[in-house]
């Protein structure tokens, strides 16, 4: 008989994997700080291969064609964007995971979605919380106008308890907030923590599949913006959703990283008022500026966030450098992409910003990582660099390459038309841009230089000012008989 002796195991939080002893890094997935000890087992011979018998099945298989589909069928949550999200509204039986920063509205807009859910009448709404108090909630449902007889509060941090109110309540949706705070007493840990974590999102979704009840489960974020917890987490749930927004900007945007009962890319603009969160289904005037006359170093471009198009300003400011190492700061843009397309301005269009200092941002705290904006952020630049304003009704639209060449991008016909509905009339784009709609020139550029060009103006007052201090005083040539042979 082989000798048996008790000794601690590991197993690494995000894969499962086992090392033989403690390592601060896993040597799977390379994570660091996920390998905890699970306890002692007893460690002898193992059996080659074990034996497993058919049991017995919960239902008997059907074909595919006899399945009903009415009980998978998405009912509305009452918010149009959050719809638009996750493809049609919620699924009886799915469960969502929400994660965002602190503060950014994630509790405000669950709030505002569980009382028009339970305001339709079907099935109460149940929220757990977890991290606040039932009294400072009932608070900003008054604030929000979220009040309803039909929507139910409890403050539990206990799985046990959690599962108690909904077998008396019988929710048709259930909103944890957050995931973090619930405990399980039969797994080990503190709450928070991979364990428990793991323990209590599969409790929460073996009841909301066995009840058809729509679960919502708030996340916490890392320091990087990434859900905490395992990483198995997201892997569980049926649609995972961010939660994006600055806290000094009222735009909130949600956005779909999975979703199995509708598109994975989609988009929702919100805004955050005193009143609560409201959708936004017409968010492009946020992006733009609102001004008389334009002014230099501005551009509008289209981006498209999931189906949607978006106008967006982009900003830049070309201002003489006197450091060393001229500045480059970016906000809302894609640092990476920036760096890239001043080089590109300056060899192969040749736009002078060795010397200066270039800041360049969006309007309304958006985010834009999309190369269709190149074009837009490269005129912007050059608008600048020149101190002479584009035309007020022009939008641009192309990715720029690195030998200046200007690539097709998709939707443009999207992008054109959503241009033309609010009131743009010249585009700048890439060649063969397909349709266009009524009222819009366009005008196809094939490369940077081009696209400069399209745009020529006279220089500025201050652009002008700007080169004649960088030339200095003027220098008489001496010819030299050597030389000039």
């Amino acid at each position: 008989m082989a000798r048996t002796r008790d000794r601690s195991t590991y197993r690494c939080g995000e894969c499962g994997h086992t090392p033989p002893r403690w390592v601060g890094r896993c040597p799977e997935c390379q994570a660091w700080g996920t390998v905890v000890e699970v306890g002692a087992g007893p460690v002898g011979l193992r059996p080659l291969a074990a034996a497993v018998t058919a049991g017995a099945v919960t239902a008997a298989a059907r074909p595919i064609a006899e399945i009903d589909v009415e009980a998978a069928r998405a009912r509305s949550t009452g918010v149009g964007e959050l719809d638009r999200v996750l493809g049609g509204g919620l699924v009886p039986g799915a469960v969502l995971l929400l994660a965002g920063e602190p503060g950014v509205g994630k509790s405000t807009l669950l709030l505002e979605v569980a009382s028009r859910y339970a305001a339709a009448g079907e099935a109460p709404a149940l929220v757990v919380t977890g991290e606040e108090s039932a009294a400072q909630v009932r608070l900003r449902a008054e604030r929000t106008g979220a009040l309803h007889p039909r929507l139910y509060l409890a403050a539990e941090t206990d799985l046990a308890a959690v599962l108690g109110h909904v077998e008396a309540v019988s929710p048709g949706l259930l909103v944890v907030d957050s995931v973090q705070t619930v405990a399980s007493p039969a797994a080990e840990g503190a709450a928070g923590g991979v364990t428990q974590v793991r323990a209590v999102a599969a409790a929460l979704i073996a009841a909301a599949k066995e009840r058809g009840m729509a679960t919502v489960l708030v996340g916490h974020v890392t320091k990087d913006g990434a859900i905490a917890g395992p990483r198995v987490l997201e892997h569980l749930v049926d649609v995972v959703l961010q939660f994006e927004g600055e806290r000094h900007s009222t735009l909130r945007l949600v956005r779909a990283a999975k979703n199995r009962f509708g598109p994975a890319d989609e988009v929702g603009c919100f805004e955050l008022t005193d009143g609560g969160i409201d959708g936004l289904p017409d968010p492009s005037g946020l992006f733009l500026s609102r001004r008389a006359e334009p002014v230099p170093g501005t551009c509008v471009t289209v981006t498209v966030e999931g189906r949607r198009p978006l106008l967006t300003e982009v900003q830049a400011l070309v201002a003489r450098s006197t450091l060393a190492t001229p500045r480059r700061a970016v906000s809302g843009l894609d640092s990476s992409r920036v760096a890239m397309v001043l080089a590109v301005l300056e060899r192969r269009a040749g736009v002078r910003l060795g010397e200066s200092d270039v800041f360049s941002a969006t309007v309304g705290g958006v985010r834009v990582t999309e190369p269709a904006a190149d074009l837009a952020v490269a005129l912007a630049v050059a608008s600048a660099a020149r101190d002479a304003p584009l035309p007020a009704s022009v939008i641009a639209v192309g990715e720029v390459g690195l030998s200046g060449e200007l690539r097709p991008v998709g939707g443009v016909g999207r992008r054109l038309a959503e241009a033309a509905r609010l009131g743009f009339s010249h585009a700048l784009v890439p060649p063969d841009p397909g349709p266009v709609p009524d009222g819009m020139r366009v005008t196809e550029v094939s490369d940077l230089r081009a696209a400069l060009r399209a745009l020529r103006a006279p220089k500025g007052p201050a652009a002008r000012a700007d080169e004649r201090s960088r030339a200095g005083p003027k220098l008489h040539a001496v010819h030299d008989p050597v030389l000039d042979r």
